[in-house]
């Protein structure tokens, strides 16, 4: 299990590809890749900044990697996440799970960004031609998030 926060890009390509290499059990990989927008909410978007809470937000991914672990058999689970200034077309986050089944990966997959995308510590500020706004958590994020709690209990 491998999480990271950082500034600098990265190869979604190379992360998704390490998932099988780290185990020849590997009968599966699944990975979501989430990439600036150069458009959002009725407006161009000229870039993005995301602000974290450093310590913090390693711990809530971490955690929420560890309960996707505890819910499903995974060989491996890769998640990265960007911070500071970032233009169209880059890759923000890759969330990737390594199983020996595909409906684990894809479930631990779905699960991992649906919670990262409601309950881990991240701010984004996008650059308007209007000015700078910050993104507001969306309605359909938490009920994503809602069906794996309905389905288990309260977990967050």
């Amino acid at each position: 299990m491998r999480i990271l926060v950082q500034q600098a890009a990265f190869d979604p390509g190379d992360w998704f590809n390490r998932l099988h290499g780290n185990n020849r059990g590997t009968g599966a990989v699944s990975g979501f890749v989430g990439y600036v927008r150069d458009y959002n909410e009725g407006a161009a978007v000229a870039g993005m900044w995301l602000e974290h809470y450093p310590g913090m937000t390693e711990k809530a991914l971490q955690s929420i990697a560890e309960q996707a672990a505890a819910r499903w058999t995974l060989l491996d689970v890769q998640l990265i996440h960007r911070v500071g200034q970032l233009e169209p077309g880059e890759p923000i986050v890759f969330v990737g799970t390594a199983s020996s089944h595909r409906q684990d990966a894809f479930a631990a997959t779905e699960f991992i960004m649906d919670y990262l995308k409601t309950r881990a510590p991240f701010w984004k500020r996008e650059s308007t031609p209007q000015g700078e706004r910050w993104v507001e958590a969306r309605d359909s994020d938490e009920q994503a998030l809602a069906r794996w709690c309905a389905s288990r209990g309260s977990e967050s």
